[in-house]
């Protein structure tokens, strides 16, 4: 049997002890609920860090695909080097100017790649295939404006360096044409007094008379000399447009017939491939003619030993010239074109054929200018060449306005004033 302290002293302090430990509980509950509340307090700091975080990894993820997205789209290509020169980095601009894929282009060392393709870092102009760069290297800062890298920069300039060829082409030109212009006429005027005279002579001499044979030639030679002469002024002369719509494949086919007398000589396989979007081609369908029977020719003497000749129609981008458009392509399995005469193709009287007065191209050019059009060749020595005519290609309200006014050039002739001329066959030129 259990015995009850009766000792006031003993009870006190028994009582003073059960109410310790009760104001110990008190405080020990009020210390759990105030951390309790702390945690959930933490837990709803620590939610809303986590979705600040996961918005700004968004943000972040965001940013690099736009930034992904913008160094993609840039024309100019972009390497990214680390400190020791290796490639970390590179857009699509970069790897199709070196013709190397994202692969084999990562982890090798700039230089290397640069001058397999015989290349190096400069400001001057560089060929890679059909394209003119320049390269250049800037350092690559972070944050704090350390240096973290190299940036390797392939600025594509083949449309600015064809611009500057166009300018120089059209200043040597103007130049050269005056000069053209006055010979031409002065040496016009006595040669038809050799032919007159030559005529006479043949006439008045017996049919059986050596003489008779001299004279015949005499004239024949005068006749050849007046007829280089015309297409010189033919250059000169400020080309006159009636242009309207042409069936395409027909205007084709008989710029092929046109041509036969060259494409007789050698086996030659012709593809005609005519889009379905381009039935017709707004164009002087005389001068066309007279400009596809040229690239025609000189594709097929680009070909000795034969080869296939592809004639192409198709429609153009719209920023090419800046309205709708097509492109024709004249395009041969040949020798192609020696890359230092690029410059001179287009030139009056450059040819490297014994036989060729550097007539045919230059008057090309004068056409499809007149066209208000453009002219893009692309070649490989030892492949082949493609020369591509650009034209425009109205719609029904860009050729009301065409026709409303005096042509664009200067000429002060409209499309609707009668033909000048017809097809005039130049002499055969060869591309190189």
């Amino acid at each position: 049997m259990t015995s009850v302290t009766t000792n006031p002293d003993e009870r006190a302090l028994l009582q003073a002890a059960f109410r310790s430990f009760d104001e110990a509980a008190h405080t020990l509950q009020q210390s759990y609920s105030a951390l309790t509340a702390r945690v959930e307090e933490m837990d709803a700091e620590l939610g809303q860090s986590n979705d600040a975080l996961r918005r700004q990894l968004a943000d972040n993820e965001a940013m690099r695909v736009r930034l992904d997205g913008i160094l993609e789209s840039l024309s100019t290509g972009v390497v990214v080097l680390d400190e020791c020169g290796i490639t970390t980095r590179s857009n699509r601009a970069a790897e199709h100017l070196l013709g190397v894929s994202e692969v084999e282009l990562r982890g090798r060392c700039i230089s290397e790649v640069l001058a397999h393709r015989g290349l190096t870092v400069s400001d001057r102009p560089q060929r890679i295939g059909q394209s003119v760069v320049s390269i250049s290297q800037v350092p690559l800062r972070n944050d704090s404006g350390e240096d973290s890298g190299q940036l390797v920069l392939l600025q594509d300039m083949t449309r600015i360096y064809q611009l500057e060829e166009q300018l120089q082409r059209k200043d040597r030109l103007a130049a050269m044409g005056e000069l053209i212009g006055r010979i031409a006429h002065e040496i016009r005027n006595p040669l038809g007094s050799v032919e007159l005279f030559a005529s006479l002579l043949q006439r008045d001499l017996g049919e059986h008379q050596p003489a008779q044979r001299y004279a015949q030639q005499i004239s024949q030679a005068v006749q050849l000399m007046d007829g280089l002469l015309a297409n010189l002024l033919l250059y000169m002369r400020p080309v006159h447009l009636t242009r309207a719509w042409h069936e395409a494949a027909a205007l084709l086919n008989e710029s092929i017939e046109l041509a036969a007398h060259a494409i007789k000589k050698v086996a030659v396989d012709i593809r005609i491939d005519i889009s379905q979007e381009v039935p017709s081609i707004w164009c002087h369908d005389g001068q066309l003619k007279q400009v596809i029977v040229n690239l025609v020719v000189n594709a097929v003497q680009a070909m000795p030993n034969g080869g296939e000749l592809g004639i192409s129609l198709s429609r153009e981008p719209f920023q090419t010239l800046g309205t709708s458009a097509v492109r024709l392509t004249v395009r041969d399995s040949g020798v192609g074109i020696d890359p230092a005469h690029r410059s001179r193709l287009f030139d009056p009287f450059f040819t490297t054929k014994d036989e060729g007065t550097g007539l045919g191209l230059a008057i090309v050019h004068s056409i499809v200018e007149a066209h208000h059009g453009r002219i893009d060749i692309e070649s490989t020595v030892g492949q082949g060449t493609a020369c591509s005519i650009i034209l425009p290609h109205p719609s029904a309200t860009e050729e009301l306005n065409s026709q409303a006014g005096p042509d664009s050039e200067g000429h002060g002739v409209s499309d609707t004033e009668p033909a000048v001329r017809e097809v005039v066959l130049m002499e055969d030129s060869s591309y190189d």
